[in-house]
């Protein structure tokens, strides 16, 4: 047979797109050509693929015109992934192993110039693909072949069959022709499908010392899903506060799991040690409007989508350039990222919750009970003013942290353990769900008069603290869902005027810094 058929997947944004590999011998001129928007690193493939069939052994067609045809056309391809499906089409054309047995398997993997399977990006996401088949097809998922680094990744997935290989031989010994079973090694087995049983890992809040406010105002934030951000003297305990957020979040669902492993296999972070692990992203504040949301050709995911379920911690918030902090304003709101290009669009998701930090002005002791400021008001004003209006509203919380006198923090109890606090957070989150199936921070529209109902104390309390404080529609809706949370905590059935008079301090941080 000099045409075969080998099937694989192109990854765009988080999808695993199908593809066909077409591989066609002919006489002619000796040639070896690759069509099918292949980027550089697909093209590559004709000498690491030549050189990986010779030195293992097998015959390559070197006296025949070789055409490969990534279908389809206008789907772009890039990375090594294609050099597996490439060679075993060749072997097939060549009758070298039997086209008719690759039938129901997809493949994927890096060929070493020896012929060694190397692993690939995004096994994860082809692995969730594979499991979602579409409505009405009553065919057996297809069999999922990836290197032996890749193959653990995808087979977290319960519904996926997934096989694993370290070498070309090990892939070709399954597909001879002929009706002889294949040989048995170690090179070649099937992948369980389990997941981690470990438990999750995070830093302890007992940790940290005093800080009862800023506390307080995590607790809000992890029942409800609230952003928040911290502003206190350097030293205050900000970013120690922040490492242990992810603790406080209830634990992950199988299908939250999954989400965040795919995104983390996409940028070539996930390790089986990360799994069911809330991510918790810090990027440095040098870090460009790219590099926080995705872009790229072809687009990669951004921190905020390396964080989806999980953390997006920025400290020093003031010092991030002006348009990648502008660049989080759609997330924050949607919990999705889309990615445009000339000719490409791409989805990440983006569900992560915002942790902020900043100084209160350059010194970083304005309002400092222990050391005095040095700034002028100019400046302090100008500081602040690098944080534009419309973003500090898309902030649910705003607290300040103090800084503690040295007695203070040497004498101070510890405080309440990540696993108490975690409880109330999860009987929280338990009550939402139960109410209207998502967080407060989810709810929009109608769904926040439904479900914010204030009593009529209550009602008068935020009219006039809007009224005073200027508050756009955003920033009362999202006071309203503040305390929803904090009613929640309490357990709750309406919001009354203390839960309302709580979540109004948490928007006047650098406000009362002026």
């Amino acid at each position: 047979m000099s045409l075969s058929l080998v099937h694989s997947r192109a990854l765009l944004g988080l999808e695993a797109r199908p593809v066909c590999v077409e591989v066609h011998l002919a006489n002619g001129l000796p040639s070896f050509t690759l069509v099918g928007l292949a980027d550089t690193e697909v093209k590559e493939a004709r000498e690491r693929v030549r050189s990986a069939i010779q030195n293992a052994g097998l015959e390559f067609p070197a006296n025949k015109r070789i055409t490969v045809n990534l279908a389809p056309a206008d789907l772009p391809k890039d990375s090594g992934r294609f050099d597996l499906p490439i060679a075993l089409g060749i072997l097939a054309a060549s009758g070298q192993i039997d086209a008719r047995k690759l039938a129901g398997y997809e493949f994927a993997g890096e060929l070493s110039l020896g012929g060694d399977l190397r692993p690939v990006r995004g096994s994860l996401a082809m692995s969730v693909a594979i499991a979602r088949p579409a409505r009405g097809t009553p065919q057996p998922l297809p069999r999922l072949v990836l290197p032996e680094g890749s193959a653990q990744e995808a087979a977290l997935v319960p519904q996926a069959e997934v096989y694993r290989a370290q070498h070309l031989l090990d892939v070709v010994r399954q597909f001879l022709p002929g009706d002889a079973l294949p040989e048995a090694g170690d090179g070649w087995t099937r992948v369980a499908s389990t997941a981690p049983s470990r438990q999750p890992a995070y830093p302890d809040l007992a940790d940290v010392k005093g800080q009862a406010a800023a506390r307080r105002a995590l607790e809000i934030a992890a029942a409800g899903g609230h952003s928040l951000l911290m502003v206190g003297a350097p030293g205050s305990g900000k970013s120690m506060l922040a490492q242990r957020f992810a603790g406080l979040l209830p634990a992950m669902t199988t299908e939250e799991a999954l989400e965040t492993a795919a995104v983390a296999s996409l940028g070539g972070r996930f390790t089986l040690d990360h799994w069911a692990v809330r991510p918790t992203c810090a990027p440095h504040h040098t870090a460009s409007a790219v590099a926080l949301v995705g872009g790229g050709s072809p687009p990669r995911p951004g921190e905020i989508s390396l964080a989806h379920r999980g953390v997006l911690f920025l400290d020093e918030l003031p010092e991030f350039p002006r348009a990648a902090l502008e660049a989080l304003r759609e997330p924050l709101e949607s919990g999705h990222i889309t990615i445009s290009r000339a000719a490409q669009r791409a989805e990440f998701p983006a569900r992560f919750q915002l942790i902020a930090a900043m100084n209160p002005c350059p010194c970083g002791y304005l309002g400092s009970r222990l050391r005095a400021c040095r700034c002028s008001p100019e400046v302090v004003s100008r500081y602040q003013g690098k944080l534009s209006g419309p973003l500090l509203d898309r902030i649910d919380l705003h607290v300040e942290v103090g800084s503690l006198a040295a007695d203070e923090l040497v004498n101070a109890a510890p405080g309440e353990s990540t696993e108490a606090v975690r409880s109330r957070v999860v009987q929280a989150r338990e009550r939402a769900m139960a109410r209207q199936g998502s967080a407060n921070q989810a709810l929009d529209g109608q769904a926040i008069d439904a479900q914010c109902q204030l009593d009529p104390a209550a009602a008068k309390f935020l009219n006039v603290a809007a009224t005073r404080l200027g508050w756009s529609g955003r920033g009362i809706h999202r006071c309203l869902k503040v305390a929803r949370t904090i009613a929640d905590l309490a357990g709750a059935k309406t919001v009354q005027v203390t839960h309302v008079a709580e979540a109004v301090q948490y928007r006047r941080a650098l406000k009362a810094a002026h």
